[in-house]
């Protein structure tokens, strides 16, 4: 029996083999009690049991087939995770053993549930492997203010294992807002009813960034109580305004703010005492390495006991950690922010040519504080002639960066100073000079000279140094790659005749130029990352140029890549006749 695509389970397509599998699994699966999906070593879904589908409200057609993490895998807001975030798929690669905390996920109705999993290495079937994948739903307690149970405190070792649990959420994050939400899920409803975090910014403005309670087991924000604070006050006495400016922490409650307030601050804290109803709060401030980074607020309502001051410590516990979280997150955004900023300086504003449209594109790294060595660059040349350039440095430092600096200004100059040269005579030249001048390991490049001819159409003249090659769109959906003029990278040390090409771009026509970060990705060959874009730049080819560049970037670009992506891209005019 072959393994060619045969009609599945619930009528869906899927191959002999996987079809095979997902019978075989379907009646051992539905002997589990708990829910079970079984998935192949590419993350499509073999099988569900009974369990599984209605923990995520779909049914088996919708199910099988289907890769696991794009259908069901969310973040918090609902929005598809990014792959290489995603624990799940890690350990499925790994082909490990892990057991994971909740994660949101998907229901056939719209709505998200927050589940536990465990992922296992799993034999599907002769010559097929995957995994198995288990999941569930966290126990809730409820709670209810007459419970002893749920008021009662903590006991030394749940203080022990409250902070490990804290020190782990908090240190694999080094987004601010993530590192506030999981503290907040890890104090509410254990230990309050509510979070509120007040952080000072860089120019010492406070603002009230988190304000949580739980519903049902789910954390829920209270917008309306969040947004920009007062100024704090140098002499207040009252206890957030005091923690603002690093004192020891406090108790607090609605008693505290009942008198006439002495500034800003207090009639806020007014304000969420009488909106959140809490009885009870402590207040401590978050301490960095160096500065106070803002406070931390516990409030309990429905919880008949009160906070004491023996609850103090466990407080600043919690926000020496968060303060250390806060100050590695913050530091991690600002060198980002940085490397960034200096990355887009070093691209350049694009020429206007009448008559023709020219957009660029520049995307960092998704999983960095460096820069990369992609860049693009557009320029004159004499005689109403025009450089298009796109390339790729090696590395992603700021030694790729620095690197692409270098080059970019040696080709300007080569170019330049040779305005009628063949691109493939500049880029030899260059190539010469990253051999001896520039600190560059090897780059790949693409130069292009464009040119309007006395027929009113445009030329392209390029040759390509190792990179991948432009693509070409007509007004009606035609897509080719140009593939010509395809010559050896820089920085080799081969020396060869580097090849040039001409071409004449029809009217309307979309060109794109870009780099390897658009179309590769670690689990796919960049043939199939190429078919992908030639697809999407079709289909997008009556859009406007910066919508067109847009929409690539969001459809075709890996969701795995790691890697940063530039773009130019250009449109002809349409026939002299429609202008």
């Amino acid at each position: 029996m072959d393994d060619t695509a045969a009609p599945g389970r619930e009528g869906i397509a899927v191959s002999g083999r996987l079809a095979r599998s997902g019978v075989l699994l379907d009646e051992a699966l539905e002997s589990l009690q708990a829910s079970a999906v079984a998935v192949d070593d590419d993350g499509l879904i073999v099988a569900a049991n009974s369990a599984a589908r209605s923990l995520v409200a779909r049914k088996p057609s919708e199910l099988i087939g289907q890769d696991f993490h794009d259908l069901l895998h969310r973040d918090k807001h609902g929005h598809s995770m990014p792959r290489t975030r995603c624990p799940i798929r890690k350990a499925l690669l790994a082909r490990e053993t892990t057991h994971g905390d909740a994660e949101w996920f998907a229901r056939g109705d719209g709505t998200l549930v927050l589940l536990f999993w465990l992922v296992t290495p799993y034999a599907l079937g002769p010559g097929v492997t995957g995994a198995l994948t288990m999941l569930y739903e966290p126990k809730q307690e409820n709670v209810d203010p007459s419970d002893d149970r749920h008021s009662a405190p903590l006991t030394e070792l749940d203080r022990l294992a409250l902070l490990a649990e804290t020190t782990t959420q908090l240190t694999s994050t080094l987004d601010v807002d993530e590192a506030l939400h999981r503290l907040a899920a890890l104090t509410v409803p254990r230990l309050a009813d509510w979070a509120v975090f007040d952080l000072l910014t860089e120019r010492d403005e406070v603002r009230r960034v988190l304000v949580a309670t739980h519903k049902d087991g789910i954390l829920v924000e209270r917008d309306d109580l969040q947004g920009p604070m007062p100024p704090v006050p140098e002499e207040s006495p009252m206890p957030l305004s005091r923690a603002l400016r690093g004192a020891a922490s406090s108790l607090a409650g609605p008693a505290t703010y009942q008198g006439p307030p002495d500034s800003g601050i207090a009639v806020e804290q007014q304000r969420l005492f009488t909106e959140t109803g809490m009885r009870s709060a402590v207040i401590a401030p978050i301490r960095g390495l160096r500065d106070v980074l803002g406070a931390l607020t516990l409030g309990r309502a429905q919880r008949h006991d009160a906070f004491t001051s023996a609850d103090l410590p466990l407080l600043e516990d919690l926000t020496r950690r968060a303060g250390l979280a806060l100050d590695n997150a913050r530091l991690y955004q600002r060198q980002r922010k940085v490397a960034e900023t200096m990355q887009r300086h070093l691209l350049p504003q694009l020429p206007v040519l009448p008559g023709l449209e020219m957009t660029a594109r520049y995307v960092p790294a998704p999983d960095a504080s460096s820069v990369g060595g992609d860049w693009y660059d557009a320029f004159a040349l004499a005689d109403h002639a025009h450089a298009l350039v796109i390339g790729d440095v090696v590395g992603h430092d700021l030694d790729a960066a620095a690197g692409m600096a270098q080059v970019r200004n040696m080709l300007r100059a080569f170019a330049w100073s040779h305005p009628e040269a063949a691109p493939s005579t500049v880029i030899t030249r260059l190539d010469e000079a990253v051999m001896h001048v520039a600190e560059v390991p090897m780059a790949t490049m693409i130069l292009a000279r464009l040119t309007l001819g006395e027929d009113t159409l445009w030329r392209l003249h390029w040759s390509n140094a190792g990179h991948p090659p432009p693509l070409l769109v007509t007004h009606d959906g035609q897509a080719r790659y140009l593939d010509e003029a395809h010559g050896m990278l820089l920085g080799t040390g081969v020396t060869r005749a580097r090849p040039d090409a001409l071409t004449v771009l029809p009217p309307r026509a979309t060109l794109l130029l870009y780099t390897d970060g658009l179309v590769e990705s670690p689990q796919r060959s960049i043939d199939h990352g190429l078919v992908r874009l030639r697809r999407h730049a079709a289909a997008l080819a009556h859009r406007p140029l910066d919508s067109f560049c847009d929409s690539l970037l969001d459809q075709v670009r890996p969701s795995d890549n790691d890697d940063d992506v530039a773009m130019i891209a250009l449109r002809t005019p349409p026939p002299a006749e429609e202008q």
